[in-house]
């Protein structure tokens, strides 16, 4: 089948993950992080006051993924999405309306929970099971719904900053997310099944078995995984996180700063369908352990460089990532694990993402407030991925072995 053909074909659902993809873009950390400034100022918080209450609200909302997670194993995406998008809509009027810094945990629980939390993962585990042969093609095709947020929101709502109170922007939002309800029941009008596969296609993981999530996390192969899991999510999280900041130390305006994100984007994008396509053709383990490396590279330039270019290469690097990494970590739990239990075992995966998220933030902000500036932190997390980068090979080196032929 043709690529176009594909498209054509699949297009309701596939155009579901999209959107879902894009709206989770209000409970992302490059959104949020967009009104640092005015958060930080308006309630009266130092940098680590803002990313301790960040991490906190972050850190419970990874706890309920592992819970809520599991539901997309019995509840359609149709249903549970548009409950899911209603949520954040109603999360970011809270934002719209809170009156002190005291509420900003919840908020923040509220926007991450129901935006980067479910509805991100209700569209990766909607398109790793509905799709088995174009696996890579299908959860590169749904990343593409985040990365034009990544790449639009920025821009629009920094240079909306300009003219509009930050309040009123999150009105804005509530009333983008709250659209999306209808379009998304419309789009999976004809859904196919919560557990997307009959038994008798559903793929199993190493050792030919189904797996549970327990079974999961008492095994050696997750432990390999699990900072790998954390440190994209964590570092990259806090380096959109410190934007503001980042651009201060560096010497450039935030408009600069976002103005690269296009770029970023660009780079996700192409390697997101690259990802895919090579996910297709030469499976999981022989591209997985390699997918951290542009990361060392990436926060080494943003440690020693001090000028825009270096930063633009940084983020060119970091793009690769962030396009490998919608891709094959998603399909790591499949082809390992099996798709039967996928939703419950998916959100552990999230939930560990989401810690990551909420670590990032807390440990970077606490840093600056004693003294360590961002620039030493961003070398010490290039060392960071050289340790994740050697774990995944030796990791995934030895449990291919166990994979059904």
């Amino acid at each position: 089948m043709s690529f176009m053909s594909f498209l054509r074909i699949n297009a309701p659902w596939l155009s579901s993950g999209v959107l879902l993809a894009f709206l989770s873009s209000f409970g992302q950390t490059f959104f949020i992080s967009i009104f640092a400034g005015d958060i930080r100022e308006t309630f009266g918080l130092s940098h680590g006051a803002w990313g301790g209450l960040y991490a906190a609200g972050t850190t419970a909302s990874a706890i309920a993924m592992i819970w809520a997670g599991a539901l997309t194993d019995r509840i359609r995406a149709r249903d549970l999405g548009a409950l899911v998008l209603g949520c954040l809509g109603l999360s970011c009027l809270f934002m719209a309306v809170n009156p002190s810094w005291i509420l900003l945990p919840l908020v923040i629980f509220c926007l991450r929970f129901s935006g980067q939390g479910m509805a991100m993962h209700i569209a990766l585990v909607s398109m790793t099971r509905w799709f088995v042969a174009a696996r890579g093609r299908a959860l590169s095709i749904a990343g593409l719904g985040f990365a034009m947020g990544e790449a639009l929101l920025p821009i629009v709502f920094v240079a909306a900053l300009t003219v509009l109170d930050w309040r009123m922007l999150w009105i804005v939002s509530a009333a983008v997310a709250f659209a999306g309800i209808p379009l998304l029941r419309n789009l999976l009008m004809t859904e196919r099944k919560p557990r997307s596969m009959d038994k008798d296609v559903q793929s199993r993981g190493m050792n030919d078995v189904s797996w549970t999530r327990t079974a999961v996390y008492t095994h050696w192969l997750f432990w390999f995984v699990v900072p790998a899991l954390l440190g994209p999510s964590a570092f990259g999280t806090a380096f959109f996180f410190h934007q503001v900041h980042f651009a201060q130390i560096k010497g450039f305006t935030h408009l600069d700063l976002v103005t690269l994100f296009p770029v970023y984007t660009g780079t996700a994008v192409g390697a997101m369908v690259a990802s895919g396509w090579l996910l297709d053709r030469f499976g999981t383990p022989r591209l997985i352990p390699w997918f951290q490396v542009p990361l060392i590279v990436a926060f080494t330039f943003y440690g020693m460089g001090q000028t825009l270019e270096w930063t633009l290469a940084g983020m060119v690097m970091m793009g690769l990532t962030t396009g490998a990494g919608a891709t094959l970590p998603n399909a790591f739990w499949a082809e390992f694990y099996g798709t039967r239990n996928l939703g419950a075992i998916k959100a552990l995966a999230a939930a560990i993402m989401v810690l990551g998220s909420a670590l990032g933030p807390g440990v970077t902000g606490v840093g600056l407030d004693l003294g360590i500036s961002l620039e030493t932190q961003f070398l010490a997390v290039s060392g960071f991925f050289c340790v994740t980068t050697a774990m995944m090979v030796i990791g995934v080196s030895r449990a291919k072995r166990l994979l059904p032929v």
